[in-house]
């Protein structure tokens, strides 16, 4: 990951660490990678997304273990410098600042960010269509729903999740999400 981070420029660097600080925090639901990784390209650096969330879900780990350690920042910064794989000076700066502003928030919370294990919900959108045709069939005349659901993993990386449904599909589907609502009333 190391090698991945003398890629990303400092300022880049500095908005991933504070998303993952805030996802540990639970002020956000996740890190957008796809959204930061296409910036990052538009600014000239070559980058993929699958080496940007590696380097997302290192820093996350690192930070969710100094919190569990009760690192302070030169703890946390030395432990780091001397590393086999040392990091840039830029990246040890910004941890430094960012373990130094907003730290001791995640040993707080850490606790409660043990005991969840799966993911979180962020956002649904749907729309309705109609299949017309199709090179096997020409009159279809058939309706569906997509749902996208975009999810935040438990590292904090966020993705979309789409579907199709019959009609008959997206009305159990919607009488389930109604009886949720209900007994989340009650609660």
């Amino acid at each position: 990951a190391a090698d991945k981070i003398r890629l990303i420029p400092q300022d880049f660097f500095a908005e991933l660490c504070e998303q993952i600080i805030q996802h540990l925090n639970h002020k956000i639901p996740g890190i957008n990678t796809a959204e930061l990784c296409q910036r990052i390209q538009t600014s000239g650096v070559d980058i993929n997304i699958g080496d940007l969330a590696k380097v997302a879900n290192t820093l996350s780990f690192l930070f969710s273990t100094a919190a569990r350690n009760n690192l302070s920042t030169e703890e946390l910064v030395t432990s780091l410098g001397s590393g086999i794989s040392t990091l840039p000076k830029h990246a040890l700066q910004v941890i430094r600042h960012v373990w130094n502003e907003q730290g001791k928030a995640i040993a707080v919370s850490e606790d409660a960010r043990t005991t969840a294990t799966v993911g979180q919900f962020v956002d649904m959108k749907w729309k309705l269509g109609v299949a017309m045709s199709s090179d096997t069939c020409r009159s279809l005349k058939y309706p569906y729903v997509t749902v996208t659901l975009t999810v935040a993993d438990p590292s904090g990386q966020i993705t979309d999740k789409s579907f199709e449904m019959t009609i008959p599909q997206f009305k159990n589907f919607s009488r389930q999400f109604k009886e949720m609502a209900s007994v989340l009333e009650t609660v």
